[in-house]
């Protein structure tokens, strides 16, 4: 990810970018960083997923689980507290959800990342129940909108920040979208650890900050996106923050 593509437009007056060093290698992100904030939790721009059938087994399995109300609730993409205060019944609203949540939340309400988890004190409502167990299994297709769905679900999982669009951006200029993009003329090739995959990443980089439960490949689209969103976020806050010029 620290490098430029190879895939892509050749310039006449390329830029030479800045290399942040990671792991045991090289560079592992190549981009100046800007400040940015998101309101609420990472959000995709990314198409739904399909839609499956919902059993009645299921519905009714859910709507008795209401009868053990949950404690904590794990944020996922695109959550804000307002909508987890009103699907939650909280008592006091998003106001009172934050209060009771400062110290994981921090200081601004509207900014709440993905795997944290709140405490919840009301009763789940029984049609919250119900949307949630009406949610189909995730499919992917194989293509970049895919892998970057697929990156974001595992993403969230493990708490890493980042949006559909903060990724897509960067894997356009990076690699243009080609999973098999390697750099074979920079610095990190010259040291034999090339930029490799849509966010171009040195193997130290990969090995480093690589997420389980993805691939050892660090050609695979999934693995290589989602480990330069781990890596992002350690080093710039979020992939949302890496914004180069062309």
């Amino acid at each position: 990810m620290p490098a430029k593509g190879k895939h892509r437009r050749p310039k006449q007056n390329p830029i030479t970018r800045k290399l942040a060093l990671a792991g045991t290698g090289g560079a592992a992100l190549t981009l100046p960083l800007i400040s940015a904030t998101t309101a609420g939790a990472a959000g995709t721009s990314a198409p739904a997923a399909t839609v499956t059938t919902v059993t009645a087994a299921t519905v009714v399995n859910a709507v008795t689980a209401v009868n053990a109300p949950p404690t904590t609730y794990s944020v996922v993409v695109g959550d804000t507290l307002s909508e987890i205060a009103a699907d939650h019944s909280v008592s006091g609203g998003w106001k009172q959800l934050y209060e009771s949540n400062r110290a994981v939340v921090g200081d601004n309400p509207s900014v709440i990342r993905p795997g944290i988890k709140l405490t919840i004190g009301a009763q789940v409502k029984a049609a919250t129940a119900v949307k949630t167990a009406a949610k189909p299994a995730s499919s992917y297709p194989n293509n970049l909108d895919g892998w970057i769905r697929e990156s974001l679900d595992v993403m969230a999982k493990h708490g890493i920040p980042g949006s559909y669009n903060g990724i897509h951006r960067n894997v356009m200029r990076e690699s243009s979208g080609n999973p098999k993009a390697i750099n074979l003329w920079d610095i990190n090739a010259q040291n034999g650890i090339p930029s490799k995959g849509l966010l171009q990443v040195i193997d130290p980089t990969f090995k480093a900050y690589h997420v389980p439960g993805t691939s050892l490949d660090s050609y695979d689209p999934v693995a290589n996106i989602t480990a330069a969103c781990n890596y992002a976020a350690a080093r710039y806050g979020s992939i949302d923050n890496v914004n180069g010029a062309y």
